[in-house]
């Protein structure tokens, strides 16, 4: 039977704890309680922006336009077929823009 000691078990701790990853954050997370004719609405979303973009479990995305007391209204930016009612939806705290230049002028 191997026995370890004290200076190898203390390596061993020491190079566990610097891989350690510590990222910690915290999301805006939401859940579809409706969805139909390119809007979804989202319960959970309390902290949202209008004009904020949001990303659905399913990958769809979708921007916050209609901010009631107790839903939100996503106009969506796809089909948003695979978008079930439960699934989750994570605001992106970045506000819809659209880049002016020569390119869209007509």
């Amino acid at each position: 039977m191997a026995t370890l000691r004290v200076d190898e078990i203390h390596k061993i701790l020491r190079e566990r704890i610097e891989q350690y990853n510590r990222k910690v954050g915290i999301e805006n997370i939401g859940r579809v309680v409706q969805v139909g004719d390119g809007i979804a609405r989202i319960i959970g979303l309390g902290e949202i922006m209008s004009g904020e973009l949001v990303e659905f479990a399913e990958g769809t995305r979708g921007i916050a336009l209609n901010l009631e007391s107790k839903n939100v209204g996503i106009v969506l930016m796809g089909d948003g077929l695979m978008i079930q009612e439960g699934s989750f939806v994570k605001a992106t705290g970045r506000i819809a823009q659209i880049p002016v230049s020569e390119a869209y002028l007509g």
